[in-house]
């Protein structure tokens, strides 16, 4: 298993090739980066205006494997073992929001439960990525800003996509057919709250004397 490569890579390459004897190929080689990338760290074509960053500093190098490498120019460089622990690529869970759209969180939700009730608190969670406390807040109005809330689409807040707003609904149906049925029975032909469109008095005046 290849190892990780070090924090700021370029920034490394930029101190290791000013600093040390490595050759191009092991600097490359611990950097993740190309030959020719490091190459161009070396002429003062790539990386420009990066600061090198020393890697005996924060831990990642020691001298002594620097000095081995620079003795025995076929060997790779090793990172140091670090009690850190490995960053982990989050893939499950509640989907990140950034701070700007976390306001509209509670809107969301309270969209979601009047909308489609029959989701569950666990299908809510994952969409927006909050808390059960505060979608049984939304729902039985005890939320401590309930008077504010606006029911909003997170779809059209950017909260979620439009798929997965999909796939969880479809399997809130399969799961509760019953409440699928009833809440498409109770769902108006036409939004009452919708907007009507006025058309002004002139128009229809125009369009009578046209056909008289």
């Amino acid at each position: 298993m290849a190892q990780q490569p070090p924090l700021m890579p370029k920034a490394t390459a930029v101190w290791l090739v000013d600093n040390t004897a490595l050759t191009f190929e092991q600097i490359a080689d611990f950097c993740h980066l190309h030959k020719l990338e490091v190459k161009g760290i070396a002429d003062g074509d790539v990386a420009k205006g990066i600061m090198g960053q020393d890697p005996t500093k924060n831990g990642q190098l020691t001298e002594e494997e620097i000095k081995r490498c620079e003795d025995d120019l076929n060997a790779s460089l090793q990172l140091a073992k670090s009690d850190m622990p490995e960053l982990s690529r989050r893939t499950k869970g509640p989907r990140y929001t950034p701070v700007a759209r976390r306001q509209e969180k509670p809107d969301a939700i309270a969209w979601l439960v009047k909308t489609y009730p029959h989701l569950s608190d666990a299908q809510i969670i994952k969409l927006v990525g909050t808390t059960k406390n505060t979608i049984g807040a939304i729902r039985e109005r005890t939320h401590w800003n309930m008077a504010n809330l606006q029911p909003r689409d997170p779809v059209l807040l950017g909260i979620c996509k439009q798929a997965d707003l999909d796939a969880a609904v479809a399997k809130a149906n399969a799961a509760n057919p019953e409440a699928a049925a009833k809440l498409t029975n109770e769902q108006p032909m036409f939004d009452e709250n919708q907007p009507k469109a006025v058309i002004p008095e002139g128009i229809f005046a125009a369009f009578s004397r046209e056909n008289t």
